[in-house]
């Protein structure tokens, strides 16, 4: 699998697109504002009136969210110039993902969301400029000139490897890190982790200025177990709807022996390994959220164990029915979210999971005589 090919999520607006199911993204973001805010403001205080401020989202996905934290920022700075009566700077936002992203809805979507952010900052001082650019690319590698980039966000994005770790043919039965896979295979998962980390560390710290401001959430685990349940039973669910298939000879063995989903959910202690042994940064701050897997829950019940099952299934197929069509081709499709809808319903009648997310606050450091 060519990860950079065909890892996106799905496009459009439709009943299976990630713009229609993309709450559990939003309430993580919305969790983590007051992090975001304050690194911001520092930056800006820090800043002597900056006359532009170069502004990166990695992993932009398409969507409700793919502007919303652009939103936020420039609003936020727009406040803080009134406030020390500094004149606005112009802003440079850059939306990256992998080419596969639906960056034609995002460059549809500008104009009226730059209406609506005009229109809710008016007044007599207006606001700056704002210039948009797509950067279709892997940010496991270099995508912006050196020390030009002051903040970048990056949302539910890190966990996706770079690739499938290579040895890890004989997780049999699974796509995924689980309690019963080899010890070779979590080896092979966490190197890899360690790797793909290491290199976006070292590439943003030579496009970022130095002082900076990075914020970072990734879907992650609070154990010290890279196969506990907390991060890994929403896969294993999804691997026993594929074994069901197999056992009904719908999906050839090999072909399941053949998928593995390439991510990794870090503990917070092994992101800060990785940030203190690359060294082109500081931690500010580090902080843990969960969010439901059905983040559609209000706490009414009886619509959540009605609900809760479809309403994961169609995040989950968001997000990861590229792949699946990927390896196993468009036929299966179907049916296998059907099975996995069915898994979930009865899995959460019969207890509550969340997402656990990891957000770290990072400023670069100054650069070596």
């Amino acid at each position: 699998m060519e990860v950079t090919q065909v890892l996106h999520m799905n496009g459009g607006t439709g009943e299976t697109s990630y713009a229609s199911n993309s709450l559990v993204q939003q309430k993580a973001i919305c969790l983590t504002r007051v992090m975001r805010e304050e690194a911001i403001s520092s930056l800006y205080r820090s800043m002597q009136q900056p006359k532009r401020l170069a502004i990166a989202d990695l992993g932009c996905s398409c969507g409700p969210n793919t502007l919303f934290v652009m939103s936020e920022a420039i609003k936020l700075v727009e406040k803080l110039c009134r406030e020390l009566k500094h004149e606005s700077p112009e802003y440079e936002i850059y939306l990256n993902d992998l080419p596969g992203n639906d960056f034609n809805s995002i460059f549809k979507s500008l104009e009226r969301f730059k209406e609506r952010l005009r229109n809710e900052i008016e007044d007599e001082h207006g606001m700056g400029s704002c210039f948009f650019n797509g950067v279709p690319g892997s940010f496991y590698g270099r995508i912006f000139p050196r020390k030009t980039l002051h903040f970048v966000h990056s949302s539910y994005s890190l966990m996706w490897l770079s690739k499938v770790p290579e040895g890890v043919e004989n997780n049999k039965g699974n796509i995924y890190m689980s309690s019963t896979s080899p010890s070779n295979v979590l080896k092979a998962y966490y190197e890899q982790y360690q790797k793909d980390l290491s290199l976006f560390l070292k590439c943003r710290g030579e496009e970022m200025v130095e002082g900076g401001r990075m914020v970072l959430t990734i879907l992650g685990r609070r154990s010290h177990d890279p196969s506990s349940k907390e991060c890994c039973y929403i896969w294993e669910l999804l691997a026993r709807a594929l074994n069901h298939m197999v056992s009904k000879g719908i999906i050839k063995e090999e072909q399941m022996e053949g998928f593995n989903i390439p991510q990794y959910t870090p503990s917070p202690s092994e992101v800060e390994f990785e940030v203190e042994k690359e060294g082109s940064f500081t931690i500010t701050g580090m902080e843990v959220s969960v969010v439901p897997w059905n983040a559609n829950d209000d706490g009414n019940l009886s619509e959540s164990l009605r609900n809760g099952g479809y309403n994961v299934a169609k995040c989950m197929r968001a997000v990861a029915e590229p792949l699946l069509i990927s390896h196993f081709g468009e036929a299966i499709v179907e049916e296998v979210f059907d099975r996995y809808q069915q898994i979930l319903t009865k899995t959460m009648s019969e207890e509550k999971n969340h997402f656990v997310n990891v957000t770290i606050s990072l400023i670069r450091k100054p650069r070596s005589a």
